[in-house]
């Protein structure tokens, strides 16, 4: 394992996580929501679990944050009432 790789990755996840937790925009949260997936993933891959980075690569990263962009696009920011 290469320390300095692992310190690199665990300082951008943890910016991520504030920010997506902290921004007003749910289409913009939802976007760093999937780059704190695929941060999490090359934390994984670099661990040397390739199958849970894959897994994570797939429904964490990918089929996930395109279900929440979606679910954001459909919906409606204003009432019509």
């Amino acid at each position: 394992m290469i320390v300095t790789f692992d310190i690199i990755i665990l300082v951008f996840l943890v910016i991520a996580a504030i920010i997506s937790l902290s921004v007003k925009d749910l289409l913009a949260a939802a976007m760093i929501f999937g780059i704190y997936g695929f941060l999490i993933c090359l934390l994984w891959a670099e661990m040397g679990a390739v199958d849970v980075a894959f897994t994570e690569a797939t429904v964490g990263a990918g089929v996930s944050t395109v279900l929440i962009v979606a679910t954001i696009l459909n919906t409606r920011r204003k009432s019509t009432d």
